[in-house]
């Protein structure tokens, strides 16, 4: 893991001397939007149209961020429209690479060794971090977003009118709802496993850690009584879950020591995920090689040998019954 000064890499891990031992998050640099019609999106610039053909995405199969974009790819049939390519699962002193490795798709545009190479192609004088997902406009030259939340909209939405399959993950009546359960999932699940794993004090690790299984907690008895997050319909908060989910008994429980219980030990939470692996666009973008051999090669400051656990075996095909629930 590392860092761009004024376009000039730096390897240099999270610094959490200077927050008490808490993983503080940064924001994301490049907020613009891609439109159906180019016109600026909330937030950035315009000029960005949705057109096929036009953008390349850039994703690592391990980072729960990056895959969320990979699920609505699949699920709104943009694959023939938006270009891809895939980093190695290690992440070591140049950060993310494409070095040669199963599953590795290299960068076409560039021909870059490092992901922060894309980075400075974009601004010379980045300053930052280098994180997945990237969206890059081939038109313009430069990175439209490297924000997964709005990526994940713009592949919702900006596309129909380009020929995308129908689908709204973002329905205009229950946006209330899922931004509110997203706020939860966000701070205390999907961040909240890196609060507790990147945690340098005691105090720091168990606050981020009773919080995360409170939240689950509270996520499973809203899942006993109906399929989805928001009822009887599949939307992004659903996405954003599931990328946590999936990674969390194979990598979180041991790796960052979220080890309270197992999502299998949940008796909503894990039948949910199975309905969701089991459903298009979800299952076919894991890679479980990749989530897993991220998180326990890369980060030497938690697992100094590098050895990656042969465990847990888990069914994520087998049955699951939630069909019946009640939206």
């Amino acid at each position: 893991m590392g860092l761009l000064v004024d376009g000039v890499w730096r390897d240099q891990w999270y610094d959490t001397k200077s927050t008490g031992g808490r993983f503080e998050r940064k924001d994301s640099a490049f907020r613009s939007w891609v439109t159906p019609d180019g016109a600026p999106g909330p937030s950035g610039e315009g000029g960005f149209r949705a057109e096929a053909g036009r953008y390349h995405l850039y994703v690592s199969l391990a980072c729960p961020w990056a895959h969320r974009t990979l699920i609505l790819r699949a699920r709104k049939k943009l694959e023939g429209m938006v270009g891809l390519s895939v980093v190695h699962w290690r992440m070591l002193e140049d950060g993310w690479t494409f070095e040669d490795g199963p599953g590795v798709i290299p960068d076409p545009l560039h021909g870059a060794r490092c992901l922060h190479q894309v980075y400075t192609a974009a601004r010379p004088d980045y300053t930052g971090r280098v994180t997945v997902p990237v969206l890059w406009d081939k038109a313009r030259g430069t990175i439209v977003s490297n924000e997964s939340a709005e990526i994940l909209r713009m592949f919702d939405h900006a596309f129909d009118d380009a020929g995308a399959a129908p689908g709204d993950h973002y329905p205009q009546a229950l946006r209330g709802e899922i931004d509110a359960v997203n706020a939860l999932v966000y701070d205390r699940v999907n961040n909240g496993v890196y609060k507790a794993g990147f945690a340098t004090t005691q105090e720091v690790y168990e606050e981020a850690a009773r919080a995360l299984f409170a939240a689950l907690d509270e996520l499973d008895a809203r899942l006993a009584r109906q399929r989805y997050l928001c009822g009887g319909v599949l939307t992004e908060a659903d996405v954003r879950l599931f990328t946590t989910l999936v990674r969390f008994d194979l990598v979180y429980h041991g790796h960052f020591k979220c080890n309270l219980r197992r999502i299998a030990d949940y008796p909503a939470l894990f039948p949910y995920l199975r309905d969701l692996f089991q459903t298009p666009g979800f299952g076919e973008t894991c890679d479980f090689r990749h989530m897993q051999r991220h998180y326990y090669e890369s980060h030497r400051s938690i697992n100094p040998t590098g050895i990656v656990p042969v465990g847990p075996a888990q069914d994520l095909a087998a049955p699951h019954d939630r069909a019946a629930l009640a939206g």
